[in-house]
């Protein structure tokens, strides 16, 4: 179940559902380079080499961390691979 979470930085709003303390799956509703200003901030920077952009928000992060640490994002009970068979 993904849960709504808005940027404490910039009040961006995504998609969220965790996995694991380290598996983060981020669903962006509007794209990341309008939304959040790092990701325009590093768009704006960039010379157009590779790996000069990173494509994570430190500020998102640290928000969704905090969030999955007071437990209002729970650890989802969703299990991956899903059994089944690829026809």
């Amino acid at each position: 179940m993904l849960d709504e979470v808005s940027c404490d930085s910039c009040s961006n709003r995504v998609l969220v559902e965790k996995y694991s303390p380290e598996h983060t799956s981020i669903q962006w509703i509007d794209p990341d380079s309008s939304a959040c200003r790092v990701f325009a901030q590093q768009r704006d920077c960039a010379d157009g080499s590779p790996g000069k952009v990173q494509r994570t928000c430190s500020m998102l992060r640290a928000t969704i961390d905090r969030l999955a640490d007071a437990g209002t994002i729970p650890i989802s009970s969703r299990s991956y691979p899903t059994p089944g068979r690829i026809h």
